[in-house]
């Protein structure tokens, strides 16, 4: 197992259910790296994503302050930004919408660019409109490793486009081979 990502940010929208399940079941056992998953969701109703996820592992929406812990698989909660602190600590807020969602993987990719710089993972899936191109951009630019689902393999290609679009040394790839760098294989 290599140990080149101390976190890994997953972003998504619509049509991405689907395949972060599939990442998600890929996850070895042996991930030490914290896994840090932001959906866009309906801001008012009743959700059950963190259950709907849960496969192998148990996914927890964290608390504001709670500390970003290795083996764990999080998701932002319904209705709020979710950033990391350079403390290693989760913040939650509530401010204005980002690309028209809150939250935003825009603001979750930036944080966690800026605290773990070259060490960060940030894969983003399917979606339909822009938010967390600029973020990937940001991860990339920090030195650590953007990809993106291939756009024509994607249910809505706006959001992987968008980082292909703007993002230099971003990474186009298939599902299988995105699963590869999760579990460590190139």
């Amino acid at each position: 197992m290599n140990n080149k990502f101390d976190v890994i940010t997953i972003g998504g929208s619509a049509g991405s259910l689907l395949v972060l399940t599939e990442l998600l079941d890929a996850l070895p056992d042996r991930l030490t790296a914290p896994v840090i998953i932001v959906l866009h969701r309906l801001r008012n109703v009743q959700s059950e994503m963190g259950r709907l996820l849960s496969t192998r592992r148990r996914i927890v929406e964290p608390e504001d302050k709670e500390p970003v812990r290795e083996h764990c698989v999080y998701l932002a909660p319904q209705n709020y930004h979710l950033m990391v602190e350079a403390d290693r600590t989760f913040m939650l807020d509530y401010s204005e919408l980002v690309n028209y969602s809150r939250p935003s993987i825009d603001m979750t990719f930036s944080s966690v660019a800026e605290v773990y710089g070259a060490r960060t993972l940030g894969i983003l899936l399917s979606g339909a409109n822009k938010d967390g191109a600029a973020g990937l951009c940001q991860i990339i630019t920090a030195g650590g490793r953007g990809v993106v689902q291939d756009p024509q393999t994607a249910a809505f290609e706006a959001m992987p486009q968008s980082a292909i679009e703007m993002c230099g040394g971003v990474q186009v790839l298939s599902i299988e081979n995105i699963k590869k760098i999760i579990v460590g294989e190139t």
